[in-house]
């Protein structure tokens, strides 16, 4: 597994694991119509199968709904952080 690595100001890493590249494909889209993001990167998710796609998204360059949902969760602070 590769080290994490702390993206840089107004960009996030995301990481799916899905039973298949058709379901990891679909996530992947509906957030490039949230946010801009880098091509994605896919690999097998593990010895049972499965598949890991990752990539880069752009929070700075937010479309909507990702914008406004931004914009009110920046008052929140990071309750949601685990």
């Amino acid at each position: 597994m590769r080290s994490m690595e702390t993206p840089s100001a107004g960009h996030a890493e995301v990481r799916v694991v899905a039973p298949s590249p058709e379901v990891a494909r679909r996530v992947a889209e509906v957030l490039r119509r949230c946010f801009d993001a880098t091509e994605q990167r896919s690999y097998p998710a593990g010895p049972d199968g499965g598949t890991r796609l990752d990539l880069t998204v752009d929070t700075a360059h937010a479309a909507e709904p990702a914008r406004s949902w931004l914009e009110t969760s920046r008052s929140t602070g990071d309750s949601h952080r685990r």
